[in-house]
């Protein structure tokens, strides 16, 4: 297979290997995506849930190098020219410290397991560690740089290219909106952490802060959780002054930027985070989970500097109805998918083209448990 083809020849494997169609609003939640969705989510368990909390969960971290070039051939769903597409195991990061075993660390013996030879994949894009779903690849760099400066050009353009799907402890008080906050990386305790920044100083630009957005759209209810597609976008003009309103009524918080240098960013975790600002954590979530406290019902932000991460608490209703013991909850993986990215039509007035990745089997199982149906 040559290595460098020309970006458009790849387009129609894409389409029928995928079973991808086209769209001119790729930046949209469209109907279709949500019905693919359903079909996938709405599929019963091989086992009663009780007998397999998790099923096809896996641990990347116990993995051989070998094991996990097996389970990233297996996860490949599609290669066509030069780019190769899969759907990533939840728990597996991308990069990592010298010597760490990670995707970027195998991709030599991927290409070679995937008949690319010598040729050297290079990653496009990808979903974060904690979270499962798609990661695109390349063995051209000039495919790899157009496909660049086309997330680059959507980002400005204030397009989302990628559709993650969440599953949260609890509901948005609105059915879709997005999410603003200034938030920088801290060390805490050992850990990085996304903390968010009220009314940031000019040191705290100088330090890190950057200002996020995410789209987010509650596709469906049920047991006090809901399923939530999410879009993290970047673009928002550098020059302009933003200033942004309370993320959450009840949360009395006020995430404001005040200066034109601080541009938009998407952090690591920022969903995560983002979502923990709505007072709706995403399941699965250990670490900005325990910035939402309750006191009778009621939920509220807690403050940040004294909150550390722990195991996500559920009430005893959520689970029963997740079929889970207290045990079994402190290992529920985080319910963050890479679902869809939006890449470039094969030709300039061509519209878009969406890659999906099915959901894991222990997602498709909690939104049965949950009764989590489209309307």
């Amino acid at each position: 297979m040559g290595g460098c083809q020309v970006l458009g020849q790849a387009w129609g494997g894409w389409r029928r290997g995928l079973g991808i169609r086209a769209t001119p609003t790729a930046a949209g939640f469209g109907t279709k995506a949500r019905h693919q969705l359903q079909r996938r989510g709405a599929s019963k368990p091989s086992d009663p849930p009780g007998d397999q909390p998790f099923p096809g969960l896996l641990r990347p971290e116990t993995f051989s190098r070998e094991e996990l070039v097996d389970v990233l051939r297996a996860a490949v769903v599609d290669l066509k020219g030069p780019l190769v597409t899969l759907n990533k195991p939840q728990g597996l990061p991308v990069t990592g410290k010298p010597g760490e075993l990670t995707l970027l660390s195998v991709l030599p013996e991927l290409s070679r397991s995937l008949g690319l030879g010598e040729q050297e994949l290079q990653v496009v894009r990808a979903s974060g560690k904690e979270a499962s779903g798609l990661v695109l690849l390349s063995s051209c760099p000039r495919t790899a740089s157009r496909l660049q400066k086309f997330f680059t050009h959507s980002q400005r353009a204030r397009r989302p290219t990628a559709t993650y799907c969440a599953v949260t402890d609890g509901i948005p008080v609105t059915s879709e909106g997005k999410i603003q906050a200034a938030l920088k990386l801290e060390h805490i305790d050992g850990v990085n952490l996304v903390v968010p920044v009220q009314s940031p100083s000019r040191k705290d630009i100088m330090e890190g802060v950057k200002r996020t957005l995410s789209h987010f759209r509650v596709v469906a209810t049920g047991s006090g959780c809901a399923l939530v597609q999410l879009q993290p976008l970047t673009g928002l003009h550098p020059a302009r002054e933003q200033h942004f309103p309370p993320v959450h009524t009840k949360a009395q918080v006020s995430l404001k930027i005040v200066t034109q240098s601080c541009q938009l960013q998407v952090f690591p975790s920022q969903l995560q985070a983002h979502m923990a600002l709505q007072l709706c954590p995403v399941l699965g979530d250990h670490t900005y989970s325990a910035r939402v406290g309750a006191v009778l019902g009621q939920r509220f932000l807690l403050p940040v500097e004294g909150t550390r991460p722990q195991r996500q608490v559920l009430d005893e209703a959520l689970l029963g109805r997740l079929c889970l013991t207290p045990s079994q909850a402190a290992r529920l993986p985080l319910h963050l998918h890479l679902h869809c990215l939006h890449l470039p039509g094969a030709r300039p007035k061509d519209p878009p083209i969406e890659l999906l990745a099915p959901l894991p089997s222990y997602f498709s199982r909690t939104l049965q448990c949950l009764g989590l149906h489209y309307q």
